[in-house]
């Protein structure tokens, strides 16, 4: 791996660890976010030039679990018997998202 990969690397993993929520949703989404973009670093790797598909994942893993760690809305959402999706608020109450 190349010194700025490594660097990358680092730098968002303690972004992650310092600047985040660390709810459990939100560290599933950051997950997510790191599986997807560790998949899609190691394809591009495998096809750009001078990149490895190791350097690529590395690269897409840390990118893609900052992303979503940012864009995670960090609610544990349940399920009610009719299927419908909703978290509760500060007071107690369902809501149901749009």
């Amino acid at each position: 791996m190349t010194h700025f990969t490594l660097t990358l690397a680092a730098g968002s993993a303690l972004l992650l660890a310092t600047g985040c929520s660390t709810s459990n949703e939100t560290l599933r989404d950051a997950g997510r976010g790191a599986a997807i973009g560790a998949a899609g670093g190691a394809i591009l790797g495998a096809v750009v030039p001078g990149v490895s598909a190791v350097e690529g994942a590395a690269v897409g893993a840390a990118g893609g679990g900052a992303v979503g760690a940012a864009t995670s809305d960090g609610q544990k959402y349940y399920t009610d018997a009719n299927g419908r999706r909703y978290y509760l608020n500060s007071s107690g109450q369902r809501v149901y998202p749009q």
